[in-house]
């Protein structure tokens, strides 16, 4: 007599994504502020750089800090392949959290600060979805979408052609370029080590 076949929604109906112990412990080594963008945005790229010497996910990394202040809230990692997560892209990964440790599923709430997410590469079709749910009232984009795709092989998806367009309409303003050498730098790095460039179908 055949066993009764356990239903798989039984298995599992929860997940989770985590930043690796080694950016828990960097970000507790962080200033509480950090007041200059240009050292905010250096920090994303040094995470994103140890997020590849790990081997913890991809070579990406974002930010959420106070605009005025510096104060850092937090900066996260891609984790899609150790998560085994295609959501889990760095911009992600670092809203999420910063929700949680704030409080609020709204950075751009009433009485709030007005909050700055720093990316390192500009957001693939997805991430570039959530900015305007997130709340967030600023975007500091180091290299741009063709930057990723041209030094890295990946697919950035059918972004908006006028995205920083469309998200100004909402109120969100957007620079771009910023320390965009050193950005470019650690996705030169990454591609030239071999490393898994995880495209669904392999970009096919």
């Amino acid at each position: 007599m055949a066993l009764p076949r356990r239903h798989p929604y039984k298995i599992k109906m929860n997940f989770e994504i985590t930043l690796p112990d080694w950016a828990i412990s960097e970000l507790e080594k962080l200033p509480t502020h950090i007041p200059k963008l240009e050292d905010r945005m250096r920090e994303v790229i040094r995470f994103s750089r140890l997020n590849i010497e790990h081997e913890t996910g991809g070579p990406f990394a974002a930010g959420v800090f106070e605009k005025e202040s510096g104060r850092v809230v937090v900066i996260g990692v891609n984790r899609v392949v150790p998560a085994n997560c295609s959501s889990a892209h760095a911009e992600i990964v670092t809203l999420s959290l910063a929700q949680k440790i704030l409080g609020t599923w709204d950075l751009g709430g009433p009485d709030m600060p007005e909050y700055q997410f720093i990316v390192n590469g500009q957001p693939c079709a997805m991430c570039f979805g959530s900015i305007p749910w997130s709340g967030v009232r600023d975007v500091i984009v180091a290299c741009s979408g063709e930057d990723v795709e041209t030094l890295t092989g990946f697919d950035e998806g059918p972004v908006h052609p006028e995205w920083v367009a469309e998200l100004e309409k909402r109120g969100i303003s957007v620079t771009e370029g910023v320390l965009r050498e050193e950005a470019s730098s650690v996705f030169r790095d990454y591609a030239s080590s071999g490393a898994l460039v995880y495209n669904g179908r392999s970009g096919d």
